[in-house]
């Protein structure tokens, strides 16, 4: 069934009556079953929040994790639930040990820095801008040959694959032949004792060789790391009505979604909506990591630095200011400017000490009245 009731455009997000208030109510991100509400008054102009549902921000750039001045450090978790755990390493000199992970496959998003990641398959070169899939189970050493480095981890407790791309076809948001996968190369590391940590449940197991385990002269099958890189990513546009976050969808696994927002032009038609429209985070909490160019939450916040993390928990709607959306209702031939990372879960996510503690504690406020 479809209801019309009251005061509404012909179409959603399009042409919305003057004075009015768009928000979407829908159900499974936007796969499910869907309203969109038209208020007299903007859903985010609250006064204030009391309670634990609020949008939270996170200065990652402030994070020191264990890596970043230990060699055999680690990364430092921020968010996670029983699906996936986003993690930030900032890395600085060569793991002096291998690693594998037995808890889940990784995503690895390289927002700064560059080197080579050795793997079971071969070695793999990295630059900013990369995604790196890990498959879970593989043998892997970082190898910074930079000492600023930032790189975002998404772990996943099952295997990380592809959003279904229904009727765009092979080539869109990004052709899979762009996707590179390591040449085998056996390395030699002499001289020295070599630890493989593992990971399974959270503990780690160390096992010593006194060969470096990277000797792998060849490989075949459907499973692999491979890399790419958002430049090579072309996104999904329209020009008469603002498409979703799911359409730039990147990867999926069991229990979140990767999507990748990218620049690009917003709809040209005047009439049409060209900022994302509030929403309510029912099913979802949202997660985004700002990797490059300018982005501003709201009227009370200025440019948020890169490496900011924004967090929008299920339950909470959320959208641009108000005075965002008049604005660029305004401009013509007006683009996003800014690459972003969402990460979408079906569990609420935890957040950890360490992220509170460089919480930017006001950014619930930055839409207030108050």
């Amino acid at each position: 069934m479809h209801y019309i009731k009251g005061k509404v455009p012909r179409q959603a997000h399009v042409a919305i009556p003057e004075g009015l208030y768009e928000e979407e109510h829908g159900r499974q991100g936007f796969f499910g079953r869907v309203v969109q509400l038209y208020h007299q008054n903007p859903p985010m102009r609250w006064k204030r929040i009391e309670g634990p549902l609020r949008p939270r921000g996170f200065y990652t750039h402030k994070l020191s994790p264990t890596d970043l001045t230990d060699p055999r450090g680690e990364p430092v978790t921020i968010l996670g639930n029983r699906d996936v755990l986003i993690s930030v390493s900032r890395r600085s000199v060569a793991m002096p040990y291998c690693f594998r992970n037995g808890d889940g496959d990784e995503i690895r998003f390289i927002h700064r820095g560059r080197g080579v990641l050795h793997t079971d398959f071969g070695p793999l070169r990295y630059t900013e801008g990369d995604y790196i899939a890990i498959p879970k189970g593989t043998t892997y050493r970082v190898i910074p040959e930079t000492r600023d480095n930032f790189t975002l981890i998404i772990q996943s407790r099952g295997e990380v694959g592809f959003p279904n791309r229904g009727g765009v076809g092979e080539y869109a948001p990004f052709d899979y032949g762009l996707l590179e996968t390591p040449d085998p190369e056996p390395m030699a590391e002499e001289g020295r004792e070599w630890e493989l940590r593992i990971r399974r449940r959270g503990q780690d197991t160390a096992i010593f060789y006194d060969f470096y385990p990277f000797d792998v002269v060849g490989w075949k099958g459907t499973l692999a790391v491979f890399k790419l890189n958002v430049k090579d990513i072309r996104p999904l546009t329209s020009e008469g009505v603002h498409l979703p976050p799911s359409a730039h969808g990147t990867f999926q696994a069991p229990g979140f979604v990767v999507c990748t927002i990218v620049p690009q032009p917003l709809p040209s038609d005047p009439q049409a909506t060209k900022l994302p429209w509030d929403h309510r985070n029912i099913d979802y909490d949202e997660v985004f990591f700002l990797h490059s160019g300018e982005f501003t939450p709201g009227p009370r916040m200025g440019p948020a630095p890169l490496g900011f993390v924004n967090m929008n928990p299920q339950g909470l709607h959320h959208g641009p200011p108000p005075e965002a959306h008049r604005h660029v209702q305004t401009l013509k031939d007006v683009r996003l400017n800014h690459v972003r990372i969402n990460v979408d879960t079906e569990e609420p996510l935890t957040i950890t000490p360490e992220a509170e503690a460089v919480e930017f504690k006001e950014f619930a406020g930055v839409w207030s009245t108050e």
